[in-house]
Order: structure tokens, then sequence, then C-alpha cells
């Protein structure tokens, strides 16, 4: 499916989409704590629409403190029954108590020297074919030829997986890298696709 304008399909509404697509989505992204924040929520989507996700973000900040990897690795148990009787988030133990661990694992990361950018940066698909020793990616014009996972999704979940992080499967860690700008997949029509592309073109990879 194409729109007419060339606007991404499932950014035409509700509005929440809309504002995330033009606002947020395939925008380069090389912050730990905002990196960490989006691995988490597409953890929690799991299962679920990314629409309720959007609808209940507010509150999973509020509720995970921020995100911010110092805080979160410090929850316990307590904090888990907080966070289940929570009914303005996703309340499931296992995607929270991932959550807390995912944050445990970039504190791990932190203290030798490494940060969740680079590992995530490193998994980047290279372009310009067998020549610059990557593969070539054309743009999508159409939803259809969008994948669900890919080889460096696969990579960047197995990467993950063995540094502690929970629900990081490759269809999520692939959701993950297109929100978080290692991939562009706006349609090749779409008006945010250039800008996006602008600003990779420009990124200071970490």
């Amino acid at each position: 499916m194409v729109t007419k304008d060339g606007i991404c399909p499932w950014a035409m509404a509700p509005p929440e989409n809309r504002r995330y697509h033009d606002e947020e989505w395939g925008v380069p992204v090389v912050d730990d704590v905002a990196i960490l924040e989006k691995l988490c929520l597409e953890g929690f989507q799991s299962g679920l629409s990314w629409l309720t996700i959007l609808r209940k973000r507010d509150a999973f900040r509020r509720a995970f403190r921020g995100f911010v990897p110092e805080t979160v690795a410090r929850f316990g148990a307590r904090d888990v029954e907080r966070l289940l009787a929570d009914a303005s988030i996703v309340r499931h133990r296992g995607k929270i108590e991932a959550a807390v661990a995912n944050a445990r694992a970039v504190l791990t990361m932190h203290a030798a020297g490494e940060s969740l950018a680079s590992v995530l940066w490193r998994h980047e698909p290279r372009v310009g074919g067998a020549s610059a020793g990557g593969r070539a990616r054309r743009a999508p014009r159409t939803v259809d030829e969008l994948a669900a996972s890919t080889p460096e999704s696969t990579a960047l979940s197995k990467d993950l997986r063995r540094r502690g992080f929970r629900f990081v499967g490759p269809t999520t860690a692939y959701a993950a890298m297109q929100s978080l700008g290692v991939v562009n997949d706006h349609l090749a029509r779409c008006p945010a696709r250039a800008r996006v592309e602008a600003l990779r073109a420009t990124l200071v990879r970490s």
C-alpha cells in the first residue's frame, strides 16, 4: 500500500501514530537512556499494538523513572510488585523484570567501558554493495517490502542477549533499529525519508 502523498501508511491515523512518525521514527539516536527506553518499550509491545505503548508512554516513563539505567537497575522485588499493580502500564511480570535486567546489563557495559549506543550502531547495515564490504539497501516502496527481521537484527539480538538483555528477539531488535534510525525504513516517497537520511549522514556514531 502507498498513500497518495507518500507518507508511510501506518502513520495516517490516529494522531499518536502521525506524531511518532513525523517527529521520532527513524531519527538516529546515540543516547543510552533513550535507547534503553526504546528497547524496553519494544519488548513491552510484544503481542500488543505499538499504539497501545504510545498511549501509555508517559506512564511508562513515570513508572520506570525515565528509564535511567542507574535508577532502574536498583529496582527490587517491591518495585516489581509496584509495577505489577500499576494499571497505567502493561502489567507483565516477565517484561517488567526484563526491563530491570536490561538496565543492569547497560551498567555492566558501562563498567567495561562500552556504551549501549556503540553496540547498537555496530549492527548498522553497511551500504554500498560488495565493493564497499557491505550489501546495498534500497528504499522500500511499499510496506510489503519491509522486513520483520534481518541478519543484522538477528546478530544484534544475539549480542544483546549475550550481555544479559531480555525480550530482545530479532523482530523486536529490528523494530528498535527502525525506530532509532539504525535503518531508514520510511518509504521512498515519504517526506520524512530525506530528513532522516540527512540526519543519518551527519551523525557521529558512538
